[in-house]
């Protein structure tokens, strides 16, 4: 397939193999993206930044959080070629900027790392973490600039079909390249307030020339007014977003997220489903060759732990309130001695004090409780892991705030039945007691989880919903083991082509074609 015109997306981050260039579910989504596009043959550009010093590794010691810097493998390393630096100018300076080129197939991934001068190296040094907040202002201007500089030097705008902004952060470069705003749209991954930043007037004016009448942008709202175009990542948010701003009235598309077969199923099982031969025998053997990989890897957090014959009950996402990760930490803690292996994994912003408070409450439990462990150094490879050698795995984000998720359709596609609240995409893939069971209301206003007194309330509804769930599933895995197996049979069965990545970018740049 030969595309005349390229493809460009501009994200904040992107998890490309063996990289930290992503803190979280957006990065990944963006990888899954880049990888399927080059399968597919698109002239697909991705434009992000180039962490050096990536996201955040956990360390504790004597019940002290800290949070340090990563590294990048070697191997990632080896896939990266330097292009000509550009210059851009930020705070009255000429600062240089390394574009660092990574391709797979015919897609292209352009990573840019400030070199020069020694503060603005410190723009591009950690995913989502800046020492000030000016710094966080400047870390996405030079993006802007960046971008566009590269799009007018390497590309020409005059070549590209689309401009895909990913969250609002992206959508600075409307004021650098005004021209750009017919090519563009802007695709919103999440409701929640940290992805609808808000500039100060004059950091606006002094980097970017634009004058403005109110003393701080919301740049979500400024973007949608100015774009014809609003991608949202489940057909829920389409009924949530024009809630929260108004102005995308009308302007609202839903497009499903989806995950990158190749790189989450399990090898076999993503070879058998292709050939369309699908057997509960095949599913059982991946089943128990994956814990027993596992119980390898947790063997090194408890040396005595033993998951064999026991149902692995996963909860595993970025700790966050909206999240819910206390749901299954007080289950635990009601239920310590059920006859299961808990498995916790994510980690927090560094800044956020409740995901803070969320990884000592997990580490605790890891302490106290005998078949509670917590994988702190959560990264792509332990999450591939864990999505084919779990039994259970449990998606329970406050309804509303999850713009779609797809953790649950990683382990899906490997045959693990999940138990999800009612939020995001699970709606469209999820079918109760068929592939997996549900629980909780599927909430269409935007509850604020910080200041609405309802939402404890239903918090307390939910919780005890989600506890006899949880405890129905464990009794139909040890004692109905049939009805288990053709839930998690199902699953493997009937999620993959409903979840396919390749699928969703057909509906993302060929909506009216029938593309094999």
């Amino acid at each position: 397939m030969v595309i005349a015109l390229v493809i460009v997306s501009i994200t904040p981050e992107i998890a490309l193999e063996k990289s930290r260039t992503y803190a979280g579910g957006l990065g990944v989504l963006e990888g899954d993206k880049f990888y399927a596009a080059g399968d597919m043959g698109l002239d697909y550009v991705v434009l992000s930044l180039f962490y050096t010093q990536g996201y955040a590794r956990v360390r504790v010691k004597d019940d002290q959080v800290s949070f340090e810097a990563e590294e990048h493998a070697s191997e990632f390393y080896d896939n990266l070629k330097p292009s000509r630096e550009l210059m851009v100018q930020l705070k009255n300076s000429t600062v240089y900027v390394r574009p660092w080129i990574y391709s797979y197939k015919t897609a292209k991934a352009v990573l840019f790392e400030a070199t020069c001068p020694e503060w603005a190296r410190k723009l591009t040094s950690r995913v989502y973490i800046e020492e000030t907040d000016e710094d966080k202002y400047l870390k996405y201007i030079l993006l802007a600039k960046a971008s566009a500089e590269y799009i007018a030097r390497n590309i020409g705008l005059e070549k590209v079909s689309v401009i895909d902004l990913e969250e609002s952060y992206t959508a600075l470069i409307l004021y650098v390249l005004n021209t750009a705003e017919a090519k563009s749209r802007i695709i919103l991954h999440t409701p929640g307030p940290w992805g609808h930043p808000v500039y100060p007037s004059d950091f606006i004016e002094r980097e970017l020339g634009v004058r403005v009448s109110s003393s701080v942008i919301n740049i979500t709202s400024e973007a949608v007014k100015k774009l014809k175009e609003v991608i949202v990542v489940s057909r829920k948010q389409s009924d949530i977003i024009p809630k929260i701003f108004p102005e995308a009235v009308g302007k609202v598309k839903a497009i499903t997220n989806g995950i990158y077969l190749e790189r989450w199923m399990d090898p076999l099982l993503f070879t058998m489903w292709k050939k369309g031969v699908m057997d509960l025998d095949t599913l059982k053997n991946v089943r128990q060759k994956s814990k027993k990989e596992l119980e390898a890897v947790l063997r090194s957090y408890k040396d005595d732990i033993r998951i064999e014959n026991k149902a692995v009950i996963t909860w595993s996402r970025r700790l966050s309130r909206y999240k819910r990760p206390y749901f299954i930490a007080r289950f635990i803690e009601e239920n310590p001695d059920l006859n299961v292996v808990y498995i916790l994994a994510g980690k927090p912003h560094p800044r956020d004090p409740d995901g803070v408070n969320y990884l000592k409450w997990f580490r605790e439990l890891s302490l106290k409780v005998k078949n509670a462990i917590y994988i702190p150094d959560y990264d792509l490879d332990v999450a591939k892991l864990l999505v084919k050698s779990s039994d259970l795995w449990l998606f329970t984000p406050f309804s509303g705030w999850e713009a779609c998720g797809t953790s649950y359709m990683k382990a899906l596609v490997n045959g693990v039945p999940v138990l999800s609240s009612r939020d995001g995409g699970v709606l469209e893939i999820i079918e109760e007691g068929v592939n997996g069971w549900l629980f909780g209301s599927d909430i269409r206003d935007f509850v604020d989880i910080y200041k609405d007194a309802r939402a404890r309330e239903i918090d307390e509804r939910e919780y005890r919903e989600f506890s006899e769930k949880m405890k129905t599933i464990t009794n139909i895995y040890y004692n109905d083991a049939e009805k288990y197996w053709e839930t998690a049979l199902n699953a493997w069965k009937l999620t993959p082509q409903r979840v396919d990545i390749k699928n969703v970018l057909k509906e993302y740049y060929f909506p009216k074609s029938t593309l094999n």
